[in-house]
């Protein structure tokens, strides 16, 4: 195993500023009617201060290369397969659109492992933005890194059974069809290349997925708003969610809800049951 204590407490800085235009754009992609204030709604700061490697500097994957002979934040994990796992956050003081921003990520742990899976390597990351008004978000960051499949791999996940999921026992019950253009709008947001989300050949026969995927922070972002639509705008203070399966674009994406008055349970389920994403949430006092 490679020794990644070199990279623990790396940290990087970046700016940003919270466009009008931009977050115009994130409320039209999620089908959402214009801010009555400034305040902007919680998720957002998914596209605030975002990697910006040159185009030539891209992998075949669409990710930033990871290798030595750029110095680079992240640790050069060499297994190609790069998923966005879980993150945990505390929401602390709402954005505002027109302010300057900033970002400060610190690498806090890099775990290897190996099972019947393959090899893993696990890298967490805390983030911290902060807005005018002082620390607006705090997040950990989960991303782990696989073996590549094999070229015979069957495709994942496995076709939709013939079972249908069952919303009983949930309080709130949405249901989303995740389109080619919400893919496409959502990685031109968060300016994300990776293939997954748009190259259907690329996907299936690379990665071994059955379907374009749908990006793991744009169903926790449809999980936010599915809270905000219950509980109002800027209502949570703290959200972690996991990601459990893929989501499948062109597929029924079941967002569901239940809770008392602080604390909630959310989830992602596919159309036969087959669950996407588990999350829960506090509720601020």
């Amino acid at each position: 195993m490679v020794d990644w204590n070199a990279w623990i407490g790396r940290e990087e800085s970046r700016s940003d500023r919270i466009d009008p235009g931009g977050l115009g754009r994130w409320l039209a992609t999620l089908n959402r009617d214009p801010l009555a204030d400034g305040a902007v709604p919680q998720g957002y700061h998914w596209c605030l201060c975002l990697p910006d490697a040159p185009t030539a500097r891209l992998g075949p994957d669409g990710h930033p290369l990871r290798d030595d002979s750029v110095q680079s934040f992240l640790p050069p994990v060499p297994l190609p397969r790069r998923m966005w796992a879980s993150s945990k956050l505390e929401f602390l003081t709402p954005l505002r659109a027109g302010e300057a921003v900033t970002r400060t990520s610190r690498v806090l742990s890099v775990v290897e492992k190996s099972g019947a899976s393959g090899q893993l390597v696990f890298v967490e990351i805390g983030h911290e933005t902060c807005g005018e008004n002082g620390l607006a978000v705090r997040e950990t960051q989960s991303i782990v890194y696989r073996d590549a499949a094999a070229a015979d791999a069957p495709l994942s996940p496995p076709p939709a059974g013939e079972a249908m999921f069952d919303p009983a026992g949930w309080d709130v019950h949405r249901v989303i069809t995740p389109s080619e253009p919400l893919l496409f709008r959502f990685s031109a947001l968060t300016f994300n290349s990776h293939r997954i989300h748009y190259d259907l050949p690329y996907a299936q026969s690379v990665e071994r997925y059955r379907g374009l995927v749908v990006h793991g922070p744009l169903t926790a972002s449809l999980l936010l708003d599915l809270a905000r639509r219950q509980l109002g705008d800027n209502a949570i203070a703290s959200f972690a969610f996991r990601g459990l399966s893929p989501a499948i674009c062109g597929e029924a994406l079941h967002l569901v809800m239940r809770g008392t008055d602080t604390t909630f349970e959310l989830a992602a389920f596919a159309a036969d049951g087959r669950q996407v994403m588990a999350a829960s949430a506090t509720r601020k006092d």
